[in-house]
């Protein structure tokens, strides 16, 4: 006969010294923030999308209509919206090359800049921070029609022009406003971005190439542009995916005219919904617009994805 000896275990004490937090505790400060988002992003695009399958009404008494894929079928088949789409691609890849180069070259200027780099960085970044209907204001001023506008002014005064034009009366002289300023706004993002990108380059590398007899035009080719190609990918998305939502700017000053000439997706949408009441169909711009961003986004991410991998630092 074998005896087995039980042995008693005694619950581990605690040490005191630590603190103690439940399992649950982190996700009671997180509650919060989930239950604003689920609230304010998700249940607007997820009841959004269910209007877009209905003939929207929004009037007292009125029946709101489902006929399922029918304002996706009319959107299809919309020239106006298809329109509005060839002016945004136009829009978002004119700035964005615009805001790159210049974003670029003012970061490399302000690289150099020994005394009162802070200063410049704040200047070239105002714009981004000032709101855009002040600054579409603004530009509205500043391509008013006759000599009361400051560009009509000073290029009748240079003799460039015999009489002012009216620049928003035009389609092809209404976009070189809103190309002008969705650049303007945009630069001085790109600039700080790519300021940071440079600052972290290590200056051992610029001694070393130099050293070996690598001139300034090789240093940029061959190094620099190299070194931040990941940050040049980045910013190109980023001021893709914000080109694609130009919106203010265009409904202040042209809104969406003469004869849809300057139409944008987001004007056309908010013309649609909130003009005609059309909210169902607007819904369903909105989606389709949404589609195309991912789209490119996605084909950007492949494509520029592919490059960076064969980067090395």
């Amino acid at each position: 006969m074998t005896l087995t000896r039980l042995r008693v275990t005694t619950p581990r004490k605690r040490d005191r010294t630590k603190p103690y937090y439940a399992w649950y505790v982190p996700y009671l400060f997180l509650l919060p923030g989930v239950l604003l988002y689920l609230l304010w992003t998700i249940y607007p695009l997820v009841y959004q999308l269910y209007i877009s399958f209905f003939d929207w009404k929004i009037m007292p008494g009125q029946t709101s209509t489902y006929i399922g894929l029918g304002n996706y079928e009319k959107a299809l088949a919309d020239r106006t919206f298809w329109l509005a789409m060839q002016h945004t691609f136009a829009y978002a890849i004119i700035t964005v090359i615009g805001q790159m180069l210049i974003g670029l070259v003012l970061a490399f200027m302000v690289h150099r800049v020994i005394l009162g780099k802070r200063f410049f960085r704040t200047i070239y970044y105002l714009p981004v921070v000032t709101s855009w209907i002040v600054v579409s204001f603004l530009f509205l001023y500043l391509f008013s029609p006759g000599n009361s506008g400051l560009i009509n002014y000073i290029m009748t005064q240079l003799h460039v022009i015999d009489k002012p034009i009216s620049w928003m009366a035009n389609g092809d002289s209404a976009w070189i406003a809103i190309y002008s300023l969705g650049i303007w706004k945009g630069m001085g993002w790109a600039m700080v971005i790519f300021l940071a990108a440079l600052q972290g380059i290590p200056p051992d590398l610029y001694e070393a190439a130099a050293i070996d007899g690598a001139n300034e035009w090789d240093r940029l080719r061959y190094m620099t542009l190299p070194l931040i190609q990941r940050t040049l990918f980045f910013v190109f998305v980023a001021l893709m995916i914000g080109g694609f939502q130009v919106f203010l700017s265009v409904l202040i000053l042209t809104n969406g005219g003469p004869l849809h000439r300057t139409e944008v997706s987001l004007t056309y949408m908010f013309n649609e919904a909130f003009g005609k009441l059309n909210f169902g169909y607007g819904a369903a711009l909105s989606y389709i617009l949404a589609a195309v961003i991912v789209g490119v986004s996605g084909v950007q991410t492949i494509l520029f994805g592919r490059q960076n991998r064969d980067v090395e630092y």
